[in-house]
Parts: C-alpha cells; sequence; structure tokens
C-alpha cells in the first residue's frame, strides 16, 4: 500500500471547517472568559460557546456511528484538534472532554444504554459530560496487586448501587452550575462483598456507573459536593474540580461496565486518547511559530534589520518547523495504526504513547526556545500561553477520539 501524506476530500473539509469554528468561536471567547478573575466563573462564562459547538455538531461528532453519532476517523479528529489548540485551547477542552465523558460508552454501551447518549445527539442545549476517574491520592498504581486500589466505591444495595468517594481533574465533572454533569462515567472499586484480601487482583472489583444529572436531583442536596476548584494557568476556563459523592444511589440500570470489566474500559479510553494529546501539542507549535515568526518579521530588537535576517533566529524557527512536521505525521501514522493496524492492541498503544510523549515533549521545548528568544514581556496567542499546564499535565492529559466504534473495528480494543 503507497504511504499518501495528502488529506483526502473529507479531511480537507473537516481542517476547513475546524479552522473556521475555531476563529469564529473559540477565539473570540477568551475576551469573554478573561473578563472575570475566579477560574470558575471563566469556566461558566464559555457556555454559549459550548452551546454553539453543540449547535455545530461537534458533540455529536464524538460519538461512533454505531451509538447514533457522526464521528469520523481518528486522523479526522486530530486534524481537528490541531486547528482547535493553534488558536485557543482552553475553550476548546471544554469541548472535547464531554467526548472523553462519553468514550466508555463509545468501547462498551450497549442498546440498553440509548438514552444516556440522547442529550447529546440532540443538538441542543448544553449537555455535559465526564470520565471521572482521577483521585487525590493518585490513580496511576491503582490497578496493582496488594494495592489498595480505587478509593471511590460502590456497592450493591438491591435495585440500587450507592457510591461514595472523592475525584478530582475530571473535566466537566461539575457541570455549569457546579450541581454536576449531565452524565458522569464515574470509575469506582466494588465493594459489596467487603474489602478484597490483599492477594486480589484490584481490576477484578472496577467498574464504572453511569451517573447522570437526573440521579443526583433525585438523590440528598448534600450527596454531591464540589470541595474546591482547582485552577490551571494555561488553561483557565476548563473545569475540573475536586468532588466529593456521599451515599449517591443510583438504579442498577446505571451500570455501564460490571466489576472486572471497567478497568479496561476506563484506561482504554486513555489509550485512545493518546493521539489526541499528540495534536494538541503540533497545534502549540503551530501558534509558537506564527507568533515567533510574526515578531522576527517586524522586530529588529534595535538592529539595522530585522530579527528574521539574523541567522540564529532564523535557525530556530527553521527547528521549530521541522519538529512541528515531524510531530505531525507521527500523530497521523498514530491515528492510523490505532484503527486499521498493523500490530496487535499492543503494539498500536504502543505508538499512540509515543505520539503523546514526543508531541509533549516537543511543544513545551519548541515554546521555551521561542520564549526565551524573543524575551517575557512579549504577547502572545493564548495557544502559547497553554504550554506551561500542557507541560505539567503532558504525561497524563487525555482527550477524546472522534470515533471509538468496535462495530466497524472490532479488533480495536482488547474484549
Amino acid at each position: 500500500m503507497p504511504i499518501d501524506f495528502y488529506l483526502s476530500t473529507s479531511e480537507a473539509a473537516i481542517r476547513t471547517a475546524a479552522a473556521g469554528f475555531a476563529q469564529q468561536v473559540l477565539q473570540p471567547a477568551r475576551a469573554e472568559y478573561l473578563k472575570h478573575e475566579e477560574h470558575s466563573k471563566r469556566f461558566q462564562a464559555t457556555q454559549p460557546t459550548y452551546a454553539a459547538a453543540v449547535k455545530a455538531g461537534l458533540i455529536e461528532g464524538q460519538i461512533s456511528p454505531a451509538h447514533g453519532g457522526t464521528g469520523g476517523s481518528l486522523v479526522e479528529a486530530a486534524i481537528m484538534v490541531e486547528e482547535f489548540y493553534a488558536v485557543e485551547p482552553s475553550a476548546a477542552l471544554t469541548v472535547l472532554a464531554t467526548g472523553l465523558g462519553l468514550t466508555p460508552l463509545n468501547i462498551a454501551g450497549k442498546p440498553e444504554h440509548a438514552e444516556f447518549l440522547a442529550p447529546f445527539l440532540s443538538r441542543e442545549g448544553s449537555p455535559l459530560a465526564s470520565l471521572v476517574l482521577s483521585e487525590p491520592g493518585g490513580v496511576a498504581n491503582a490497578l496493582e496487586k496488594g494495592a489498595p486500589g480505587f478509593q471511590t466505591t460502590a456497592y450493591r444495595d438491591g435495585d440500587e448501587w450507592i457510591i461514595n468517594g472523592e475525584k478530582m481533574w475530571a473535566t466537566n465533572c461539575a457541570g455549569w452550575d457546579f450541581k454536576g454533569c449531565d452524565l458522569a462515567c464515574v470509575v469506582c472499586r466494588d465493594t459489596t462483598d467487603g474489602e478484597p484480601s490483599p492477594a486480589s487482583d484490584p481490576e477484578d472489583r472496577v467498574m464504572i456507573i453511569l451517573v447522570t444529572r437526573a440521579d443526583l436531583d433525585r438523590n440528598d442536596p448534600a450527596a454531591f459536593k464540589v470541595l474546591r476548584h482547582l485552577s490551571t494557568s494555561g488553561h483557565t476556563s476548563a473545569s475540573g474540580p475536586h468532588v466529593k459523592y456521599t451515599n449517591v444511589r443510583v438504579p442498577a440500570k446505571n451500570v455501564l461496565c460490571p466489576p472486572g470489566q471497567g478497568a479496561q474500559v476506563a484506561f482504554g479510553s486513555f489509550d485512545a486518547s493518546a493521539v489526541i494529546v499528540g495534536a494538541m501539542g503540533v497545534g502549540l507549535m503551530r501558534a509558537a511559530f506564527d507568533a515567533a515568526l510574526d515578531f522576527a518579521k517586524r522586530d529588529s530588537r534595535n538592529g539595522a534589520v530585522p530579527l528574521m535576517e539574523r541567522q540564529a533566529f532564523a535557525d530556530l524557527l527553521s527547528g521549530v518547523k521541522m519538529q512541528t512536521e515531524a510531530a505531525r505525521a507521527l500523530t497521523w501514522k498514530a491515528a492510523k495504526v490505532m484503527e486499521q493496524g498493523p500490530g496487535d492492541y499492543q503494539a498500536r498503544r504502543e505508538i499512540a504513547l509515543a505520539a503523546k510523549v514526543y508531541c509533549s515533549d516537543a511543544a513545551v521545548g519548541a515554546c521555551m526556545d521561542i520564549i526565551k528568544a524573543v524575551g517575557g514581556k512579549q504577547k502572545f496567542p493564548p495557544s502559547v500561553d497553554c504550554f506551561y499546564p500542557f507541560m505539567a499535565v503532558s504525561g497524563a492529559i487525555v482527550l477524546p477520539t472522534q470515533r471509538i466504534c468496535s462495530r466497524n473495528h472490532p479488533q480495536t480494543f482488547p474484549r
């Protein structure tokens, strides 16, 4: 099969549409949310922007065709994310994080779960979804034998499950009014039969329970609380607060993944998003390059010629441009491999994670070099401002794919 780096007609159309949406809708959102000092208020100020994304089909487009959505390929998703992150990452993250919240349903959803997806297929309102996984004590080693595992627990009580625990960094989890989002995929540990023995496998108890806003409204007002809002210096309008579930009761039908199946789907959702993190890095590098190029053309630092005519500056820009091209090529390759192979799941996952790590590191390095070259007092576009938190969380940040379609790609995720 020949290697072809040209965009297809549909891919080119997605790039054009994404670039237009970024410039016309996402970019103006920044001026609006920056009117507020509080991080939480900034998030709420982006609701009209998010509603515009819903109306434009950007939420429906993150649901697979197998579940009634219009999601395309992973390459198309990477193209879209790059365009968004080259213009306004913070407002874009809220849109994309709903896709992450829906990814477990894309992977493991069955016909009986259609009601949970319905609000996200209507192109109306501003419904938020969240994959609620991270905890204050961390979850990196939650599946290690002998470890305590997830501290958010659930136990069966008749026809209901009761959830207790604290979560944090789950983007969108508190909703617009901080009383809960429209749909939360809560990753927790089954304790129906009590605590496990130290020799047991923690994975056998991990499950995913769907918690809707309607479920929370039926509970006591104290059942869901935001303990504190967490500020991020770059994604200054995204919400991922520290929240607490206290005896939250949900119907048994809300179990998406029963005990023993939750870990595979939850962590598979993060594997799928690794390619998208690569695309984020490409967008950031693109924005950094464009900002530096504009600066180099118009500023001489009181010299006789513009900086663009200085060999050292030109070499720096050339280096960033080459890294951007390399990062994009790796990202697109990883997207193709994740969906189409070759290799088994672990081989596909490896190249996706390589794109995530390489592009994250490259974006940080490129932005650091450019900031040192032009000086710290220059005004950068929001995409470049965003590189600071990107550097801090690039090993953990996750974003959704546009399609995780088990019907068309049964080999994508292990069963």
